[in-house]
Formats: structure tokens, C-alpha cells, sequence
């Protein structure tokens, strides 16, 4: 996780270098440093200034950092931060929908019971009772010694 923070520190660090100095400079002097500073060493993101953000595969804290500093630093006027975190909050609504629609524990568990009804009916079908009988080692014993009095 922390590799993660990283790897978004360096793909900040890059974006910024794409930027106007106009949007660089709003940010403060000591976060810009925090990205320069800790970003991972030897982790080189391949970014191209001709794709928009949103087609290139960066990492998630990434998009989550610059939402943050769109807020916080870039935004014109307190309308448009209201219309911003009102677009955040929707985008939270529907993804939480989405993990409640995938992780249901009502769904979970009747996904369970199908399945466990499924492996039981499969064991059913797969096992059928089959009489085996061995002779144990006394009646083998008696078997042997039987036929030594046999006559033919």
C-alpha cells in the first residue's frame, strides 16, 4: 500500500511537469516537494501528454491526489468547489452502490447455499452404495486349511 502512494507521488511529480506554471505554482512549494521527495526511486511512469489522464494506466491514488489538489488549489471559486465535491459525492454514491450490489452479505450468503446445494447434489448423483465384501484373515485361515482336505 504504501508502494502504491509512492508510485502516485511519482506520476504527480510528472504530471506537474506537463503543467502550466500558472496550476504548479498554486499548489504550496512544501507539497510539491513531498511529491519530488518521496516519490519511489527508480519507478519512471510513462506518461504522455497527448492522452487525457483518464486512458492512461495510472494508479488509483493518482487520480485521488489530483481530485484533492483540483479542489483545494484549482478551483476558480466556491461555486465551482461546490459543484465539484457535489460530482465527488455522486461518484461516491454510485460506487458504493456497486461494491453493495457485489458484496452483499444477503447475496453472499444465498451464493453459498446455491453452491452448497449444487456440490450436494453432485455428491448424490456420484456416490451409489457398492457392497464390498472381504473375507477377514480367520475365515481366510479356514478357507486355507478346507481345502488342503478336499478330495477331487
Amino acid at each position: 500500500m504504501e508502494n502504491e502512494l509512492l508510485k502516485a507521488y511519482a506520476e504527480i511529480d510528472v504530471i506537474l511537469s506537463y503543467m502550466e506554471n500558472i496550476y504548479v505554482e498554486k499548489i504550496p512549494l512544501k507539497m510539491r516537494e513531498l511529491f519530488k521527495k518521496k516519490r519511489l526511486q527508480g519507478y519512471e511512469p510513462n506518461i504522455n501528454p497527448k492522452i487525457s489522464l483518464d486512458k492512461q494506466n495510472l494508479q488509483r491514488k493518482t487520480y485521488s491526489i489530483l481530485a484533492m489538489l483540483n479542489l483545494n488549489y484549482w478551483c476558480k471559486d466556491e461555486k465551482e468547489k461546490k459543484e465539484l465535491i457535489a460530482v465527488y459525492t455522486e461518484n461516491d454514491k454510485k460506487r458504493e452502490t456497486e461494491l453493495r450490489k457485489k458484496y452483499n452479505p444477503d447475496n453472499l450468503f444465498k451464493n453459498q447455499k446455491l453452491q452448497e446445494e449444487t456440490v450436494s447434489q453432485e455428491v448424490e448423483e456420484n456416490t451409489s452404495l457398492i457392497e464390498y465384501s472381504e473375507n477377514n484373515l480367520f475365515k481366510r485361515i479356514i478357507q486355507k486349511i478346507m481345502s488342503f482336505f478336499k478330495f477331487k
